[in-house]
């Protein structure tokens, strides 16, 4: 067994016998045959303008007139339609590679980036070889581009979810695998009805992804068992790798408690969420009511006025860029995969707490601060997508990325002795500048409103940092409240 790609080995009590795994290689092999023939199939009828076409139409307008004029269930839809559009994939099978090399898990984690990038080549190939038009609706509700079928969703979140229920497998209990398997398969489905009710897709579409789907994870599965074949590892048990359990497990619950003496570490971030709301509020009514028509006032919207005017067109694509790291989207993503990878690092919760206890705390403040303070906007052309219906102070985005790349850079710090956490807090601290930039170069915010973000998630990162205490020796130090 190569050094470094997997743990000590576990016992598994229930191995199946060879004459089982005979068995279950014939299955596999009929299934992947019987896919591969429905598929072709599928592909000849909605090539050949069969019967099916029409009843592909029909289906299609009787989920338009269902949904059409409906936001709540449009903003539904959408929210699980993201789930199995490309970019969570991406992120999903990226942040899985990259946690299972952290864990040495080398050919898992070449397994999932080779299931990842073949699934992509044929969502893209199979699209443009069959040129298929997307369905025409009275009342279209949604738009996608490209051709039709294969559903790229429908595809691509098969092999995403596929993928990932293969790769834990080991890690769960015996109870919990079917019910698990059985949850994966409901999200998949679901994923793939709300690219049928929002009019992007027909019906054929979305079974031809799935069927395509799950014939690529099926051929790349059986390749990795070859694989793991040619270096004597054992066949039998759940998942793909068995042995691996130990290694994939998220955290070993050797470390002691998540977090010793709970309510006393609750009361003191409450009673800290508190103090610094007021903080934030007394700023608030400085800046908006006794500061009001002062210098500071006049400077701050001279500095707007002076972004404004030097606005180039050559920039708008670099400060969507900017801007976007402290959206909401973008940041509770990017907090999600540092979650991932931080639990692949450090083998502990407590970090991933740490993140989430900030994030959360970040919200909640910059919620109840512009709820009450009500600042208009700077009264200048405002540039970029929609504003959220929030008022101007503080900075929502500024403190957003504050409190995720500042988070990120204290767990590198207190966690590692390496040069490059250095680099790390210096990217982090670029990565703030950049957004602030990019608020006022949108003329959305007053400097002041992006000194409030600043001071907001540093002020709430250092609190989170003192009650959770993140750090490696938190396990051993954590005897008092």
């Amino acid at each position: 067994m190569p050094p470094g790609d997997t743990t000590q080995l576990e016992r598994q009590p229930d191995r199946p016998t060879a004459g089982r795994f005979i068995g279950l290689s014939v299955v596999s092999l009929a299934a992947l045959v019987g896919g591969t023939v429905a598929f072709v199939m599928l592909l000849a009828l909605v090539t050949a303008g069969s019967p099916l076409v029409a009843a592909d139409r029909s289906v299609a307008g009787a989920l338009n007139d269902a949904v059409a004029g409906r936001p709540v269930l449009l903003s539904a839809l959408g929210l699980v339609t993201d789930l199995g559009g490309s970019p969570a994939s991406w992120v999903v099978l990226t942040t899985l590679t990259a946690w299972l090399l952290i864990r040495r898990q080398r050919r898992l984690a070449v397994f999932v980036a080779v299931t990842g990038l073949g699934a992509w080549v044929l969502s893209v190939g199979v699209k443009e070889l069959v040129g298929r038009l997307r369905p025409v609706v009275e009342i279209p509700v949604a738009t996608a581009p490209g051709p039709s079928f294969p559903s790229g969703h429908a595809l691509g979140s098969a092999v995403t979810y596929g993928v990932v229920l293969l790769v834990f497998l080991p890690v769960l209990p015996r109870r919990a695998r079917v019910p698990t398997a059985v949850a994966a398969g409901v999200l998949v489905v679901a994923i793939g009805f709300t690219r049928l009710a929002l009019g992007v897709h027909f019906l054929s579409d979305v079974l031809g992804g799935w069927l395509l789907g799950l014939g690529w994870l099926a051929v790349t599965t059986t390749a990795f068992r070859a694989w793991r074949r040619s270096v004597r590892l054992p066949d039998g048990g759940p998942g793909l790798s068995p042995e691996a359990a130990a290694a994939l497990r998220p955290a070993p619950g050797s470390h002691g408690p998540v977090l010793p003496h709970p309510w006393h570490r609750a009361a003191e971030l409450v009673i800290a969420w508190v103090l610094l709301l007021g903080v934030l509020l007394g700023a608030g009514w400085l800046v908006t009511q006794a500061l009001a028509g002062s210098a500071v006032d006049r400077l701050n919207v001279a500095a707007v006025r002076w972004f404004v005017e030097h606005r180039e067109p050559a920039l708008r694509s670099f400060a969507a860029v900017a801007s976007a790291l402290g959206g909401t989207a973008v940041a509770v993503a990017l907090a999600l995969v540092a979650a991932a990878l931080v639990l692949a690092a450090t083998r502990r919760w407590r970090p991933v707490l740490f993140l989430a206890v900030a994030m959360v705390g970040e919200v909640t403040l910059f919620l109840a601060t512009v709820s009450i303070v009500g600042r208009a906007r700077p009264p200048v052309e405002h540039l970029g997508p929609g504003l959220p219906p929030t008022s101007s102070f503080p900075s929502g985005h500024v403190a957003a990325a504050t409190t995720l790349f500042g988070g990120v850079s204290v767990l590198g710090l207190i966690w590692t002795r390496a040069w490059w956490r250095w680099l790390a807090l210096a990217a982090a601290a670029v990565a703030v500048l950049l957004v602030a930039a990019a608020r006022l170069y949108y003329g959305v915010h007053y400097p002041t409103d992006v000194l409030a973000g600043l001071v907001l998630g540093l002020a709430w990162l250092s609190v989170c940092a003192h009650v959770l205490r993140p750090g490696p020796g938190a396990a051993r130090g954590s005897g008092s409240p």
